[in-house]
């Protein structure tokens, strides 16, 4: 371990702008409809317009005859060529164009490519399709019944729609607990469905070169590495024979993690014209089609002791997984972690039983902002433990400080069986309740409920497990959860640094660059960060589930160090010791006892790129490399506490205060930390109280545009008021655990509970999100509103 300063941040670490933003300001990234190639061509995408259909028949001969289309693409091409399905990210199959019947509302029919993207979409109207209207089943709770409409018939042997059952938990020893309770509490909730909605769409460049062989594709990837790979199997092409390079990206949130149809489109576009083929999608295309998140419909129960020391909890969930299952969650596991679903919780049992459906909707499960299901169950457990207050009648903030976990307790054991790596979780309650002013907010609130002004007060404590390992328990793809770094000082002592994993706007470019200069001295500003392309980086599973720091960055630092300790020997042979008597200060070895003979580490990269003689066995340069597979995963926390005022009359929600504290281990740049924390927290707003993907009984999204599909703006959002503790994780290389979705997973339950509680004198129990004005107002009139399905 690093050493450690007081106030928790090693030696090297702290406050420093972006390097990236430089270009970014003066509008100098480059995104992916920025880059052009000589002769390319352009391809826009068939969508149907019915959720669920058998297709009849495709008369493509009039598009064809356009005088700008070089090609158009069904299904039945993509079959003759062994195209037609592609894996997903979870070992199941999707269409890449529709072959025998669509599943949902703007699935892939058809591909066009024509010498402009005008000319291309404009040929799409020109696309005669015969459909036979089916009975679509878009209400998850509904999709296992005896009579609903099988969508996934081409399974061979497929009769209903469920995907999969898993469980985690003691089942008869929760029950038992839940037995001999003295109180119970048992309440519906709804997770609904949202969509990471990234300023950039989704597109790719395909380019395969008749000459070489080799296929080079730019697209918006989260993952290159497992996109080549996915590629690779898909194609039939030699993996070494596909680059894939992830150029800047506008927002991901985890969007970006799986292959879309329009992808390998633009790929067989290339391969059949012999151009490259760009494909990009439009604002409604991404909204509609691109793969969402959460649609959790979750019976969660609590019981505790009259005094109010927390059991156990329980919880039954149907999963809307969509028309296929698209999720990037290990496979070991088809509810991510979920297993969480306990909490922040000393418990003496759990239960969780999780059922994936398909229904007639886009792809879902997608990680978005959230590690693998952890928000559903950090919100599931949050509302309980607040709705477990009401029923004792005591102080929510009460309530959780008396069942949090303690500093003592950890390495601790989970009711299902994970273990939590570290923490102080009373201390942060605490340090929230101190800056939020709690009790002084309850006093308010009280004088306010007097004159009839509806103030609401709501908490939320949430444990997080980031980091996608260890590889033993989790993979994707068959692929592990490992990553590799690569760690490089040239002969002027300069340095570069290759890692696996891919930045949205996470600030990858400085965070790695730190990592390294804490490791060996050299600047930030001296250290390049090679990432996003197959070619010039090693193997990695990607960025999604904050695993960038808590995998890549444990990677880098691992690798930085064998660095050092190649320097350790050089600088042994410049100064003629042994290895055993050289001490290190930050950027250079020194003889112990006497400072003043040593040698920096820019002496020693070029020393070792020169004739020095060095002991045999030794290589020279300074370079090493790793590949580094976690342990454990790691386990960051907070504290949230969210202040709102509701208008009475028009059930208007409105967020005065929001305090987070959060603890993601030791902070490595806590400017960037509170960047990614602010903006999780403008994620969490917007979906307690404006985001939701609804559709009506005919499977029809009523959310293909931001005039329908509501997203946070400033107006919305208060200014954040955040704070810290830091407890290293004892098993990662310098003690980070990731904070990049935290805020996402922490802040929806606080905000949600906030305004029940403002809603308090209505006697109003629970509603579900996204609490809407008008959904609201009905929940002040006693008239609650499923707010998935536009059908009352």
């Amino acid at each position: 371990m690093t050493a450690v300063e007081e106030h928790g941040a090693p030696m090297g670490f702290g406050p420093m702008h972006r390097k990236e933003d430089a270009r970014f300001i003066r509008g100098r990234g480059t995104y992916i409809d920025d880059v052009q190639l000589p002769g390319m061509l352009h391809g826009a995408v068939l969508r149907s317009p019915l959720a669920h259909a058998r297709i009849v028949s495709i008369d493509t001969r009039a598009a064809e005859a356009h005088p700008k289309v070089r090609a158009v693409i069904t299904g039945q091409t993509l079959d003759g060529l062994g195209l037609a399905w592609m894996p997903t990210l979870s070992y199941d199959t999707q269409a890449v164009l529709a072959t025998d019947k669509v599943r949902f509302q703007g699935q892939e029919v058809a591909f066009v490519i024509a010498e402009d993207r005008y000319a291309a979409r404009d040929a799409l109207a020109l696309i005669d399709v015969e459909y036979e209207p089916l009975p679509a089943v878009v209400d998850a709770l509904k999709a296992l019944d005896p009579d609903a409409p099988v969508i996934r018939d081409d399974k061979d042997g497929k009769s209903d729609n469920r995907i999969f059952d898993w469980e985690s938990g003691d089942k008869a020893r929760t029950d038992e607990v839940f037995a001999q309770a003295d109180v119970v509490v048992e309440q519906d909730l709804l997770y609904p469905r949202v969509h990471p909605a990234p300023l950039e769409t989704c597109g790719a460049v395909a380019d395969m070169n008749p000459a070489t062989g080799k296929l080079t594709v730019w697209e918006t990837s989260q993952a290159p590495h497992a996109h080549r790979t996915v590629y690779a199997m898909v194609a039939g092409l030699p993996e070494q024979k596909i680059r894939v390079i992830s150029p800047d990206i506008g927002g991901g949130f985890g969007n970006k993690v799986p292959i879309y149809p329009g992808y390998v489109c633009a790929v067989v576009g290339s391969i059949v014209t012999g151009k490259p083929v760009k494909w990009v999608e439009d604002r409604a295309e991404n909204l509609m089609s691109t793969s969402f998140a959460r649609d959790y419909h979750m019976r969660g129960g609590i019981a505790s002791t009259k005094d109010g020391k927390i059991l156990g909890v329980r919880v039954e969930v149907i999963a809307d997984h969509g028309a296929f299952n698209g999720t990037a969650q290990p496979t070991k596991f088809p509810a991510g972690f979920f297993h969480v679903f306990t909490g922040s919780y000393d418990l003496r049992a759990a239960h969780c039983h999780v059922t994936g459906v398909y229904t007639n909707k886009a792809p879902g499960g997608v990680a978005y902002a959230c590690s693998f299901r952890v928000t559903e169950a950090v919100y599931l457990v949050e509302r309980m433990v607040d709705l477990l207050a009401r029923e004792l009648d005591v102080d929510p903030g009460e309530l959780r400080m008396k069942n949090l976990l303690r500093p003592e307790q950890f390495p601790y054991t989970c009711a299902t069986g994970w273990e939590y790596d570290s923490g102080d979780y009373p201390a942060a309650l605490q340090l929230a309740m101190d800056i939020a002013g709690y009790p002084e907010l309850r006093a308010e609130q009280q004088r306010r409920r007097e004159r009839g002004e509806l103030m609401g007060i709501g908490i939320s404590f949430f444990t997080e497990a980031v980091g996608a390992g260890p590889r033993k328990h989790m993979d994707i793809l068959g692929l592990g959860m490992a990553d590799g770094a690569e760690v490089r000082v040239h002969p002027t002592g300069k340095a570069v640094v290759r890692i696996s994993v891919q930045t949205q706007g996470q600030g990858h470019e400085t965070t790695f660059a730190q990592i390294v200069s804490d490791q060996l001295g050299i600047s930030p500003d001296d250290i390049e960060v090679v990432h996003g392309d197959t070619d010039q980086t090693p193997f990695g599973l990607g960025t999604y589930g904050s695993r960038s720091t808590p995998v890549s960055g444990a990677a880098v630092a691992v690798a930085a160090q064998r660095v050092r300790e190649r320097a350790k020997v050089v600088a042994s042979a410049m100064l003629e010791v042994s290895p055993d008597d050289l001490e290190w200060e930050s950027g250079r070895w020194f003889v112990r006892g006497d400072p003043e003979a040593g040698r920096t580490i820019g002496e020693i990269a070029l020393a070792a790129h020169s004739t020095l003689e060095l002991p045999e066995g030794v290589e020279g340069h300074l370079d090493a490399s790793c590949v580094y597979n976690p342990p454990n995963l790691t386990f960051p926390f907070g504290a949230y506490i969210c202040v709102v005022d509701v208008d009475g009359e028009t059930g208007k929600v409105a967020v005065r205060r929001l305090v987070a504290v959060d603890d993601c281990g030791v902070r490595i740049n806590p400017m960037i930390v509170e960047g990614q924390v602010h903006g999780g927290l403008a994620e969490g707003v917007g979906m307690a109280l404006m985001q939701v993907m609804a559709f009506d009984e005919e499977g029809n999204n009523l959310g293909g545009s931001f005039m329908d599909y509501l997203l946070p703006t400033s107006v919305e959002c208060p200014s954040w008021e955040l704070g810290a503790t830091v407890t290293p994780s004892p098993h990662h290389p310098i003690g980070a655990k990731g904070v990049g979705e935290s805020a996402t997973v922490g802040s929806p339950a606080a905000v949600v509970n906030a305004v029940l509680d403002a809603l308090k004198p209505y006697g109003v129990r629970h509603a579900d999100m996204p609490l809407t004005p008008a959904a609201v107002w009905r929940a002040m009139q006693g008239r609650p509103l499923r707010t998935d399905l536009a059908i009352g």
